[in-house]
């Protein structure tokens, strides 16, 4: 069917709700917005379901849920894992409570049991309880930063990763072979809960997890000897962390740590916010105010469901608070983490730090220094966690910590996930660990350039939405790949990396080689003087992204170079 039958479908159905065909008539003659809501099926890609709410098959909606649902219990049918069952999360999002439902319902009538958080929680937590309840399995219900009127929907598999090759094309496969909705089955709640196909969740395994996470403390007794002088401000905006983040901190002896009213509790239409994004400057408004408020040390945000984390700090030397990137607060991290289980005699034989190739550099680096194995993977936590499986199967190395770009870590392997509640426990003890030092977090990400090297990194992203964009960006794409630019400014490229096509091209010699990682559609430059370009189209939003980095002699010739390298890439397009 084409969008205008697909339209007629939904309007007239008996399947479909009164709510859905009153939205529909009230778009019944704009020709353009019926377009963008049927021209395509809302993609089941490798990381699940995100889209704007609403009805239409682009859109996220009970019925789409429910049939990603179905194509999910089917693949675990022919898995033989039904008897598992499957965890189930959500945030604090519009309709997230009812999509959970769904979820767990439509598993229900597949026979599989579903087991649902009575609450909203964090993803990282997701990521614990399937483990934890040995599921074969997890869903969680959520868009992470994008604006209010998304939500989304993870698929994890039993290891407590979002689903990898081959999986998750098997997955996305079983999703696309349900085209009626005559095959995607449901049940009653009651009737549900009384067969015990719906199974409630909750206290016990926050316990569990609350656990897990203090074993990764390296210095409690530094902790305890500062924790009634520093002072954090925190803000969950409106989301999961709120109640992990301020028990995790409670529990280790935090005495002062503010949390910014406006944005304490569970908001879906994040009303103080533009953007419930830790990466958005704009996000931190009315946290930086509590915080001179407070005269606080530093000012934490995670983001909706917890997954990422955002930080400021408190300059000595100015009084001002300066931004970190997810770069330089996962490096202040992994440098603490590495250097003082080495200091204490905690660090594992073979340990390795796992990063993204997006990912600053610093983290080869830092893993260097610490006698670690550094392993890049493709862009995606999920990758990372991909790696703690392939660890404790083959045993070639032992996971210490791991990070991304995008404001994500994950120390331990209790999820498989980045998990900002881990990172905010850590990220205060590290705060801890220099103000015992007479330092800030300021200072000590100083100390860290003047020891690995100033490494700097930006972002660049063009948005383009609906059937033209995304077609823009698929233009943009080939181009790039069809035509490699041989410069970026005046920086040469010295090697082009194509993971669509697996190859590694040398520019000046023509050899080719495989890039050893997964096929993906993505591709990275190389370029003289420790700088580099990387181009994918984003998995979540109608955008294409590049990331770049440069490698200053101080801070000031960094962002001179980055500045370039940013200008040299708008002017390609």
């Amino acid at each position: 069917m084409n969008y205008k039958e697909q339209f007629d479908f939904w309007l007239n159905d008996a399947y479909f709700d009164a709510a859905t065909k009153e939205e529909l008539l009230a778009i019944r003659n704009d020709e353009k917005e019926i377009e963008d809501r049927f021209y395509k099926e809302l993609e089941f890609g490798t990381g699940g379901l995100r889209g704007v709410i609403g009805a239409g098959t682009n859109r996220m909606n009970i019925y789409t849920v429910r049939k990603a649902t179905q194509g999910l219990a089917n693949y675990i049918k022919k898995e033989g894992g039904q008897e598992k069952g499957v965890a189930i999360a959500y945030d604090s999002r519009n309709m997230s409570p009812e999509f959970a439902d769904e979820a767990a319902l439509c598993l229900a009538a597949n026979g599989i049991k579903a087991y649902v958080f009575d609450a909203l929680r964090p993803t990282p937590e997701l990521s614990f309880a399937l483990r934890t309840l040995g599921c074969i399995a997890g869903i969680v219900v959520t868009a992470s930063h994008n604006p209010p009127e998304y939500n989304g929907y993870k698929a994890y598999w039993e290891d407590g990763a979002q689903v990898t090759a081959p999986r998750d094309k098997d997955i996305i496969n079983e999703v696309r072979a349900v085209t009626s909705y005559d095959d995607v089955y449901t049940m009653d709640k009651a009737e549900a809960m009384e067969k015990g196909l719906y199974v409630v969740i909750g206290k016990e395994i926050d316990d569990k997890y609350m656990e897990e996470l203090k074993k990764q403390i390296i210095h409690p007794e530094i902790i305890k000897e500062v924790a009634d002088d520093i002072k954090i401000v925190y803000t969950p905006f409106n989301g999961t962390g709120n109640v992990p983040a301020r028990r995790i901190l409670a529990e280790l002896g935090y005495k002062n740590v503010y949390v910014v009213p406006e944005q304490e509790m569970p908001d879906p239409n994040f009303t103080t916010l533009d953007y419930p994004n830790p990466e958005d400057p704009k996000a931190f408004t009315l946290a930086l105010k509590l915080a001179k408020e407070k005269d606080a040390d530093i000012v934490l945000a995670t983001d909706p469901d917890a997954d990422r984390l955002g930080i400021y700090a408190k300059d000595a030397k100015t009084g001002e608070y300066m931004s970190f990137t997810g770069n330089m607060s996962g490096m202040l991290i992994a440098d603490y983490v590495l250097g003082q289980r080495a200091a204490t005699g905690k660090m594992p034989e073979n340990p390795a730090l796992v990063t993204t190739i997006v990912t600053t550099n610093m983290a080869m680096a830092i893993a260097d220094a610490y006698k670690a194995r550094c392993i890049e993977v493709l862009t995606g936590f999920k990758f990372i966690g991909e790696q703690i499986k392939i660890f404790e199967q083959t045993g070639c190395n032992n996971y210490v910590f791991g990070l991304e770009e995008s404001y994500g870590c994950l120390a331990g392997t209790h999820a498989r996930d980045k998990d900002a509640i881990v990172a905010v426990m850590l990220l205060c003890e590290v705060a801890s660990w220099c103000k015992k030092q007479g330092i800030t977090l300021c200072d000590q990400m100083m100390n860290l350039y003047e020891k690995y090297g100033y490494y700097k990194e930006d972002q660049y992203a063009i948005t383009l939405k609906g059937l033209d964009g995304s077609k823009q960006i698929a233009a943009i794409m080939e181009k790039l790949r069809n035509n490699p630019p041989k410069s970026f400014g005046d920086l040469q490229v010295t090697a082009f990396r194509d993971y669509e096509m697996d190859k590694i091209t040398d520019m000046a010699t023509g050899e080719v080689r495989p890039t050893g990682l997964p096929k993906s559609n993505v591709l990275y430059f190389d370029l003289t003087n420790d700088s580099w370009c990387c181009a994918r189209p984003s998995g979540t939003e109608p955008k294409i992204k590049f990331y770049m980095g440069v490698k200053g002699t101080n801070l000031e010739d960094a962002n001179v170079k980055l500045a370039a390298l940013t200008e040299a890439v708008k002017a390609l397009l």
